[in-house]
């Protein structure tokens, strides 16, 4: 079944996540050591088809690639000479890992478990694939205020019944 994979690259870890066949959902995957990398990916190609790779590209506030960049421009080198026939999508990355740690709190992980960065990395890696999918497929992550049903509007309970 076809796939697209999530890619948060770190020098030592590299965090991966993977699209439902409909393409609408990211699933953390795997962390995988940085050096064994392009094994796991071969292997993982040999069960599965990946249409596409969505990599994190880290940014500054103003837009401008980080220093961390160049490290990402030459795994991306390394990632289309191994695959050159799968596409690569850059995804910017800002906020990753507050956000992975955000849903690791809300899903109601212990501080212990929240502190293994492998668990970051491929949390990382599914927010920087979700939002690539809700981008390319029209989804927003909060419903419009219009089609927010009026039974639940806070405008309809007894403290503040709409006139």
């Amino acid at each position: 079944m076809d796939r697209i994979i999530g890619i948060d690259f770190g020098r030592k870890r590299i965090g991966l996540a993977v699209s439902d066949p409909l393409r609408i959902f990211a699933s953390a995957l795997e962390t995988v050591q940085n050096a064994k990398i392009m094994d796991y990916l071969k292997k993982y190609a040999e069960t599965e088809t990946i249409v596409r790779f969505v990599v994190g590209y880290p940014v500054n506030m103003d837009g401008k690639p980080s220093e961390a960049a160049a490290d990402v421009d030459a795994f991306l080198k390394y990632l289309s000479k191994t695959f050159p026939e799968i596409p690569v999508t850059l995804e910017d990355e800002r906020f990753t890992s507050v956000l992975a740690h955000r849903a690791m709190i809300d899903g109601g992980m212990k501080a212990s478990q929240r502190r293994d960065k492998e668990s970051v990395d491929k949390i990382s890696a599914a927010i920087i694939l979700q939002s690539y999918l809700d981008r390319t497929n029209g989804n927003t992550a909060c419903p419009l205020p219009d089609s927010i049903p009026d039974s639940l509007c806070m405008a309809n309970t007894r403290k503040g019944r709409r006139k």
